[in-house]
């Protein structure tokens, strides 16, 4: 039997589209003594999370707690929890996680309408108008920040409208959070999702979720049992609600990780965390001009923390990615679907939102596509 050594990861600057490079205490975090999922310390520790959660949300949902899985988890509790068959859904498509959203209420049984966008460009007001008339739906779906693109969709009108047509909101923040302004309550939205590793810059593994009293009414109301034993908020709100009944072992480590991640991050001041989303993206921004390098999505509603960078023409798309990493140790995306080829995606996430990571990054940008 072949014994392996130690697995030692090499070094990287994590400028993709996640994860992002964790904070040294939140990557220490990890290591700290192991406790049972029911110890009471560990319990006091939930509930600082539930509320730094909150605060980092801008809610007051009392139903709001990390689930144990991924971003993807997150966005499966939303559905299964809110979505029954034959439900009439509306969601909004301008990259592969809107699409990933359609096909998830699929599965729950739901009549999904589709409301497109050109990938790179926002989901616009008028849009979701048009596909509520005359509907009565469930539920209204929309991805924030799409990470496939890079563009940030405005929600506060689209709430309004989802509203007015009687629909619960639902929004993906799973890149929005923590690196610009997510204002749950302020903008009157039913269930929310996020994962911890891009701008909380926490290891992947768990998925903050916030659920408004009228979303939780509905999935306790339902006439159909929610389909996953797994991510039934009616049971998981008995472990991390007050009775602290068991229903699975939750990843200890992960959670001392997010403690801390978010701790550091209401440390720093959200407000003062999103401006420094900002101005790397602007330092970046202003850098690839130097190289007649320019940004893909919707101006003006370009994320500061996902960079869709235009690959010019007769480059080696792969190859500048492949050289990134191997010879400067720094991780970018490459673009998705229709953008396949056509894009770099960079992340500033947390973080790696650093103007010293910006500088090296085009840097090594510079040598490799001027040939040195």
């Amino acid at each position: 039997m072949q014994i392996f050594d130690s697995f030692n990861p090499p070094a990287r600057l994590l400028m993709g589209p996640g994860p992002s490079n964790a904070a040294p205490s939140v990557l220490s975090a990890l290591a700290n003594p192991l406790l049972g999922h029911l110890d009471p310390a560990f319990i006091q520790m939930m509930e600082e999370i539930k509320s730094m959660l909150r605060s980092v949300f801008q809610t007051k949902n009392q139903m709001t707690f990390p689930v144990s899985g991924t971003g993807s988890a997150g966005m499966e509790f939303c559905f299964v929890n809110l979505i029954e068959p034959g439900d009439e859904v509306i969601v909004c498509i301008n990259g592969v996680f809107g699409m990933r959203m359609a096909d998830l209420a699929e599965r729950c049984g739901a009549n999904v309408i589709k409301v497109e966008a050109p990938w790179g460009e926002i989901i616009r007001p008028e849009q979701v108008k048009e596909a509520v008339t005359g509907r009565s739906p469930k539920l209204v779906a929309l991805v924030h920040a799409e990470t496939s693109t890079g563009a940030l969709t405005p929600v506060e009108s689209i709430s309004e409208i989802a509203h007015g047509a009687g629909a619960l909101m639902l929004l993906d923040t799973v890149t929005s959070l923590g690196g610009c302004k997510v204002d749950i309550d302020g903008w009157n939205i039913d269930a929310v999702y996020s994962g911890t590793q891009k701008c909380l810059s926490c290891p992947p593994g768990l998925a903050p979720v916030s659920l408004s009293p009228r979303a939780l009414e509905t999935a306790q109301n339902r006439k159909t049992r929610v389909q996953s034993w797994y991510l039934d908020v009616n049971m998981l709100s008995g472990y991390w609600g007050s009775e602290r009944v068991y229903h699975h072992t939750a990843p200890i480590s992960m959670n001392y990780a997010l403690h801390e991640a978010l701790r550091l991050i209401l440390e720093e001041g959200l407000e003062t965390r999103w401006e420094r989303h900002q101005q790397t993206h602007l330092r970046l921004v202003e850098g690839l001009k130097t190289l007649g390098l320019g940004i893909a999505s919707q101006q003006g509603h370009q994320l500061w923390q996902l960079n869709a960078v235009t690959v010019p023409e007769g480059t080696d798309e792969a190859g500048v990615r492949k050289r990134l990493l191997e010879e400067y140790q720094i991780e970018v995306g490459a673009g998705l679907g229709p953008m396949k080829g056509k894009i770099w995606r960079v992340g500033l996430m947390g973080e790696s939102s650093q103007a010293k990571y910006v500088d090296h990054f085009l840097e090594a940008m510079t040598a490799i596509l001027k040939g040195s």
